[in-house]
């Protein structure tokens, strides 16, 4: 999916029209509309800055928009043999499905592992019932952002514990 479908997504999925959200980007009322439709249909690309706050308006991560190009079975492919080459991704079988997973021996692996682990808890939650959808779209369009948030709030969890603990003393 280019920039542009990322655009148009996640602007229906927060229910702007594209005059609202080209007013928030700081285009002219009269041509806001207009340079939306622009981004989204591919006629024009936007720039990291207005990227950035387009991802703002959004509440999500730039990364979310700027995924690569996977809209045809040959780009996923070749998006996916750039993921052998610098992340160490690998193709094999699994008692008998085609698996993908990452080269032990990288030094890409751990943060991948880390990345994808937390994906697959999300993913499971969300199986389980734990979470809603709306709550794993949230941890997926938002992440790492997400993820630093909870870490901070563990440390302190943690800190508030342990100071509770020393007052008792």
């Amino acid at each position: 999916m280019a920039i542009g479908e990322r655009i148009h997504f996640f602007r229906k999925m927060r229910g702007m029209t594209q005059k609202y959200l080209g007013m928030l980007m700081g285009f002219p009322e009269r041509s806001a509309d207009v340079r939306m439709a622009q981004y989204e249909t591919g006629t024009r690309t936007p720039k990291a800055d207005l990227t950035r706050a387009l991802a703002n308006a959004f509440g999500i991560s730039p990364d979310a928009l700027t995924i690569p190009d996977i809209d045809t079975d040959i780009g996923l492919m070749h998006t996916l043999f750039a993921l052998e080459d610098l992340r160490g991704l690998t193709i094999g079988k699994l008692d008998g499905e085609v698996c993908l997973r990452l080269d032990k021996y990288k030094s890409t692996y751990l943060t991948m592992f880390e990345m994808l682990s937390a994906w697959e808890k999300q993913a499971e939650k969300l199986r389980a019932g734990e979470i809603t959808r709306e709550e794993y779209d949230h941890w997926r369009y938002t992440y790492p952002a997400v993820e630093a948030q909870r870490t901070r709030d563990e440390l302190d969890a943690l800190r508030a514990k342990r100071k509770a603990a020393e007052t008792e003393e």
